[in-house]
């Protein structure tokens, strides 16, 4: 139903906005802060009056890619049993010749995504969040919570406890069951490495095809740049089946020798998640201050060593967190990956909804599982190592130019 359906959504979709507002807050001028609590304010009023206005582009970033997800989400409240456009949209193409009423349902969840974009644009505003000054980038002044640190810990706890280790510790029980019926889990490994090796290629083409365009919505403002910028999120509001289906349209009548590639199969990936990549990118490059750029062009550097050795270990922490996004996204995308993927290439994904839909529930623990698995650790090594990495190569750059400059 609706309840169950909205809890499962939630748990799944809240870390998009953790990982932008995460980046963000962790690149924000702390001087800020502290210059409002010089003037006397609270804790609540600086956050209210600062820090909020901040983070502001990452909220609505954060909250733009969550309400496009849901739109097109399939295979959560398919299993719940809740009717959606996207759930409307796939039983229309499996069961019906006439393709008529599921083309209209995608254009109605068309202009739901444009409703969505635009209300993304009025919440984020026009103004400028760049950093004020260059020496800006150290850490901000720990608050002690006192006695609302162990409310504050439950608070924290709730979604990893519901949405990780219930779910984990179900899975276990049947994987234990499984083990105890003489269960093989070698056959797993092919699924996995597939789906390793088409994840981390999704997310580093995405995120070098979303660096250009957020480098011409945010230093060149616009008309055609705000198109260019809202065009992107129209995939993510698809359903996956609708672009799946479109380009094996296209890859037959137009480009053959994709059709049932590896890389067909990429570039719907990137149609669908480029967002994720452009909304974290623009966070991050939105608070550099254009006049780093310009010093640095002042010193006689070209354009093109600017980019690569100023603006890029800038925005590092935006392109670790799309990146890692699209890891996360495209390594459980089922739709897509079941139309696109070549004959006989098998994802963690495909294998659980097969052994799902055969009730092989053992078989579904395990591949689960592995997919937690597989999907974790290097999220949380491109999460935790590369911001860390980033802030190092950021400090470099400031300091190299601060000292050239002086």
């Amino acid at each position: 139903g609706l309840t169950g359906a909205t809890l499962v959504l939630v748990l799944m979709t809240y870390p998009y906005a953790l990982l932008m507002i995460r980046g963000t807050l962790r690149r924000m001028d702390p001087s800020l802060e502290e210059a409002a609590r010089a003037m006397g304010y609270g804790a609540f009023r600086t956050f209210i009056t600062v820090t909020l206005p901040l983070i502001r582009p990452a909220i609505a970033a954060g909250s733009l890619l969550i309400a496009l997800y849901t739109l097109s989400d399939f295979g959560g409240v398919a299993l719940l049993r809740y009717q959606t456009f996207t759930s409307t949209i796939m039983i229309h193409y499996e069961s019906s010749l006439d393709r008529t009423v599921a083309a209209v349902l995608s254009l109605v969840l068309v202009g739901c995504a444009v409703l969505l974009l635009l209300g993304e644009g009025f919440i984020r505003g026009s103004g400028a969040y760049h950093r004020s000054t260059v020496g800006a980038v150290r850490r901000s002044r720990r608050i002690d919570l006192g006695r609302w640190r162990w409310i504050g810990f439950l608070v924290v706890a709730l979604p990893v406890v519901v949405g990780l280790i219930i779910p984990v510790g179900v899975l276990c029980h049947w994987l234990v069951r499984g083990l105890l019926h003489d269960q093989e889990l070698l056959p797993l490994l092919i699924p996995a490495r597939n789906s390793l090796y088409v994840s981390l290629v999704a997310a580093l083409v995405t995120v070098i095809a979303a660096l250009p365009v957020t480098i011409l919505v945010v230093r060149f403002k616009s008309r055609l740049s705000r198109l260019i910028d809202r065009s992107t999120y129209i995939g993510f509001g698809l359903p996956g089946v609708v672009v799946a289906l479109s380009l094996v349209f296209f890859a037959i009548n137009v480009a053959l020798p994709l059709y049932q590639s590896i890389w067909l199969l990429v570039f719907a990936y990137g149609v669908l998640f480029l967002p994720t990549s452009v909304g974290a990118l623009r966070s991050s490059l939105m608070q550099v201050n254009p006049r780093i750029e310009e010093a640095a062009q002042g010193l006689g550097k070209s354009q093109l060593r600017v980019f690569f050795s100023v603006t890029i270990p800038l925005v590092m922490p935006g392109a670790f967190a799309g990146g890692a996004m699209v890891f996360l996204l495209t390594m459980k995308e089922l739709p897509a990956t079941l139309i696109l993927s070549p004959i006989g290439y098998r994802t963690l994904s495909t294998s659980i909804w097969s052994s799902a839909s055969e009730a092989f529930f053992a078989k579904t623990a395990a591949a689960a599982l592995l997919l937690i698995f597989v999907a974790g650790v290097p999220t949380a090594y491109l999460t935790l190592r590369g911001y860390g990495s980033s802030s190092e190569k950021l400090n470099q750059t400031l300091s190299v130019t601060s000292n050239e400059e002086s």
